[in-house]
């Protein structure tokens, strides 16, 4: 049996396929409300403002609230709001980032930038990237918030926050400091709000590379379901790629659910 008390959930691939609910994520968190389990939604997406991706799991029938959900971008915007209070940025990205940004209390600098913040961006351009290798090569910091190299689309994979990346490093030599899952800064960020120690939170999410292996790198205990990415055929796989074994395996959210539940009684 688990100690854990609290549950960092991801969100594409883990409650839902686009805009299609994975079977179970609503009875999943109808469960962990009834028995008041505390949980947030965990997501690398740096484009939607957390009030955005609420509105997005009610419209799919999963109940959820802004309070709810922790971004990569929020994360982001307070990481730095916690390192220089009112920081000037520039941010490279899309409503959800400038958004966070904003309401983190930091200073939008297009002129004299002291952080460059960047996530998925699907207005980059040339001009952007050369921006932002001055800004980077003339002192300011890069902060990245998710490292996710490809996204789905409609139209299939698309490029994500961290091809973009990619091209800002190869022009400006520098790496930046990145916030999203993997990192454990954003699973430290989200335990934070919920006021748990690593050891009282578990990870639940169907990406080795991302979600189990951000819980892994913060200390948390990590929950695979495997209801995206991660199959029973590529499961070996994907273990030596990471190096990182996940605690519980869970075929779909009904058996995440009975895990769930049965941690609690042994806390309780």
């Amino acid at each position: 049996m688990t100690n854990w008390k609290a549950y960092l959930i991801d969100l594409d691939g883990t409650m839902y396929h686009g805009n299609r609910m994975i079977p179970g994520a609503d009875q999943l968190i109808n469960a962990m409300r009834y028995n008041e389990i505390p949980y947030l939604f965990v997501t690398n997406n740096s484009s939607r403002t957390p009030a955005d991706v609420a509105e997005h799991l009610r419209q799919l029938g999963i109940p959820a609230e802004t309070e709810d959900v922790c971004t990569s971008a929020v994360a982001a915007a307070e990481y730095i709001a916690g390192l220089q209070p009112g920081a000037r940025v520039a941010p490279i990205g899309e409503h959800g980032l400038i958004e966070a940004l904003k309401r983190a209390g930091l200073t939008i600098d297009s002129e004299q930038p002291e952080y460059v913040v960047q996530g998925i961006d699907r207005s980059f351009t040339y001009e952007k990237l050369a921006q932002a290798a001055r800004w980077i090569t003339g002192g300011a910091k890069y902060v990245l918030t998710n490292p996710d190299l490809l996204l789905p689309g409609q139209d299939g994979l698309m490029p994500g926050a961290g091809t973009i990346s990619a091209a800002i490093v190869a022009a400006s030599g520098v790496q930046p400091v990145t916030i999203g899952k993997p990192s454990e800064i954003l699973m430290k960020h989200a335990m934070d709000r919920l006021g748990v120690r690593p050891d009282e939170a578990a990870v639940i999410g169907d990406n080795m590379y991302t979600d189990i292996s951000a819980g892994a790198h913060a200390g948390c205990g990590t929950i695979l379901a495997l209801t995206g990415v991660t199959t029973r055929g590529n499961l070996s796989e994907l273990q030596a790629k990471t190096g990182v074994r996940p605690d519980q395996i869970c075929d779909s959210l009904a058996d995440v659910q009975s895990l769930v539940v049965s941690s609690l009684k042994s806390t309780r």
